[in-house]
């Protein structure tokens, strides 16, 4: 009897132990559990660079530098070493109905792999021509797509070739990369989501498309205008006059947002045309100013102005 006694109050012992390292267990990984996920917490950096640059940084074998202009003749003429040509309209088609979407992730992924992209590589992304959003526009694919260390030229070509560095005519030499795309969810809004965004406090649109698009003076869609309550701020006004590749300095664009009540605060949705004179402003806004929450909406007015149940405004637009 005495022995039976014994192992019951051992027994209850071992089962009080037991329960107490359960109870550490789960306090130690409940916070594991409710951490964001990967796409949301990346550390991924998107920087403008000068042609200098791309000098110093020209003999890292794992830099991988994408021309991304879209006539195929200009990048034979000539193109930084090393340089892959891929348009930046290679990137978008269509689906289910709407042109110029985004490919999905699979798709996207083949491009980089093709490119010679890893997902280990560092990016430059350079174009040319009357508009810098080709180059952006990559860059933030190429951030939504899980690359952490991504380079825009700041100037374009036009500035590499001013600086008198080192142009070729000869194709590079390079095997396919691995690619595995990471989405990241965190860089963008879905049409679900505006649905529920639109009129919310501290949410804030911001439209970079010029004036009378926004207007709704231009008549190109089935319906025109813009998202109520959205700030007009036209893409070319972060860029210098004389070469649209080369940014404002950021106290000027700083100026700007201030002037348009934009503040670090706000929950910013970035929506345009098609989802690519967007990521300029995105770019700016989070990776060059550090404004925290920074998104796209990849749809744009192309898919909004689809929904006859969503409100559309038309006119100036209206800053309280």
């Amino acid at each position: 009897m005495k022995t039976r006694k014994f192992s019951w109050a051992k027994w209850k012992q071992n089962k009080l132990f037991a329960l107490g390292l359960a109870i550490c267990a789960c306090l130690l990984i409940t916070p594991i559990l409710h951490l964001p996920v990967w796409g949301a917490t990346s550390a991924a950096k998107i920087q403008f660079v000068s042609p200098n640059w791309v000098a110093e940084n020209a003999k890292d074998p794992n830099l991988r530098i994408l021309d991304v202009r879209n006539l195929p003749l200009d990048y034979i003429d000539g193109h930084l070493p090393g340089a892959v040509n891929i348009a930046d309209t290679a990137f978008r088609g269509p689906r289910e109905g709407l042109p110029v979407q985004y490919w999905e992730n699979q798709k996207l992924g083949q491009i980089f792999a093709n490119s010679g992209v890893t997902n280990n590589s560092r990016v430059l992304v350079y174009s040319d021509g009357r508009d810098v959003l080709g180059a952006t526009m990559v860059a933030y694919l190429l951030e939504r797509s899980g690359v952490k260390d991504i380079a825009v030229l700041d100037g374009g070509y036009k500035s590499y070739e001013a600086a008198s560095l080192s142009v070729t005519k000869e194709f590079p030499q390079y095997k396919a990369g691995k690619f595995t795309v990471k989405d990241n969810p965190a860089v963008r809004v879905s049409l679900n989501d505006v649905r529920k965004l639109i009129g919310k406090k501290g949410v804030t649109f911001i439209d970079p498309r010029p004036a009378d698009l926004f207007q709704g003076k231009e008549k190109i869609w089935l319906r025109n205008g813009h998202i109520p309550g959205a700030r007009n701020i036209p893409w070319p006004t972060f860029t210098d006059a004389q070469n649209p590749h080369k940014l404002k300095s950021l106290e000027e664009i700083k100026k700007i947002l201030a002037d348009k009540k934009i503040t670090p605060a706000d929950d910013i949705i970035v929506s345009c045309s098609t989802g690519r004179e967007a990521t300029l402003q995105y770019v700016v806004l989070k990776h060059l100013l550090g404004y925290p929450n920074v998104r796209v909406y990849e749809g744009s007015w192309t898919e909004y102005s689809t929904q006859s149940d969503l409100p559309v405004a038309t006119g100036p637009e209206q800053v309280s």
